[in-house]
């Protein structure tokens, strides 16, 4: 592994791990001997990285020289750290994981009084109602979404009839008890809104609607929105 890539994994772990965290940890982390894990405390040191411990005490990062110092009042710190946990509870394994970390990205860009006020928030969120596990397409579904790109998949409605598609994924959306794609769907020529645990043998392909997401997805929420009127 290229050193600075290893600096990088070492940071990334500062950042998200439960700290002060022991050099055994993070080695493992890393995938490096003690010995090596302490010549990259000392680059990143450094670097301009604040981190303070030693060999046998863990080490705690308090300063992130890769992120910059970010201010919130401390209603704005409840609010971010509610809404990720959010997305840790309602999303993909991936989506979660991410929420993590763009949490402890924030975190590390906070002042001492503010981390602390984000460590220690009151707000917090629990559903005694779990979502069922979601499909392992949630990716494919997003990347999708993000290049602009069709997708084929088979899908089982409400009858239980199976049928093949192409779709053009607009978005998704997280509802109470379920998860759906909102798309333009090649078969019927119109918009739909697709169940993510109806869906099957999900396929990226090469054909491209970029640029009409943006455009597509207005029109569509303009449509839902009149249609309740």
């Amino acid at each position: 592994m290229a050193r600075a890539d290893r600096l990088f994994r070492l940071l990334h772990a500062l950042r998200i791990l439960p700290q002060p965290v022991s050099a055994a940890r993070l080695a493992k982390e890393t995938g490096v001997s003690e010995r090596t894990l302490y010549r990259d405390i000392s680059a990143l040191r450094a670097g301009g990285a604040l981190i303070d411990g030693a060999a046998g005490l863990g080490y705690t990062l308090t300063e992130d020289p890769a992120l910059p110092p970010q201010m919130f009042t401390r209603l704005e710190v409840e609010a971010l750290v509610l809404g990720l946990a959010e997305v840790g509870l309602a999303g993909d394994p991936a989506l979660a994981k991410a929420a993590e970390a763009a949490q402890a990205k924030i975190i590390a860009t906070l002042p001492d009084r503010v981390q602390r006020q984000a460590i220690h928030a009151v707000s917090r969120t629990y559903r005694y109602d779990r979502r069922p596990p979601l499909p392992p397409h949630m990716s494919t579904l997003r990347e999708a979404a993000w290049e602009e790109r069709a997708l084929d998949l088979t899908y089982r409605d409400l009858n239980d009839k199976v049928t093949e598609r192409r779709i053009w994924p607009l978005g998704v959306v997280f509802l109470d008890r379920e998860v759906q794609c909102l798309a333009f769907c090649c078969l019927r020529q119109d918009f739909r809104r697709f169940k993510v645990a109806q869906m099957d043998a999900v396929r990226l392909t090469d054909e491209s609607f970029r640029p009409r997401r943006v455009p597509l997805l207005r029109d569509y929420l303009d449509q839902l929105h009149n249609s309740r009127r």
